[in-house]
Formats: C-alpha cells, sequence, structure tokens
C-alpha cells in the first residue's frame, strides 16, 4: 500500500528531527538530545497505544 504523500512528509520530518538529534548530541558530546528524542518517541507510542490521541481528535 503507497502511502500519501502528507504520510510521508510527516515521515521525514520525524526522521529529521531524530537525526538532528543524533546530530547534536554528537556535536556536543551530550547524549541528552537522544534520550530526550528516545523517550519522546517512546511516551508518544505508549499514548498512541492507549488511544489518547484518537480521544483527543474525536476518531473513536
Amino acid at each position: 500500500m503507497s502511502r500519501s504523500l502528507t504520510s510521508e512528509l510527516y515521515r521525514a520530518a520525524r526522521l529529521s528531527a531524530s537525526a538532528r538529534a543524533v546530530r547534536r548530541s554528537l556535536e556536543t558530546g551530550d547524549p541528552k538530545y537522544v534520550a530526550r528524542r528516545a523517550r519522546n518517541i517512546a511516551v508518544g507510542r505508549t499514548l498512541a497505544r492507549a488511544g489518547v490521541w484518537r480521544m483527543l481528535w474525536g476518531k473513536w
């Protein structure tokens, strides 16, 4: 199944944010940027599995 253009653009933005966090951590030598990105991804996935996003936007 092919993805819509919008879906691909959002996916590219998420990959870009992750790459930016890795690059910043490498530049500064501080792993907090990658750790924060990983935590945000984990929290977002947990909320998605719980159905929070559907509740917020009314799509049951």
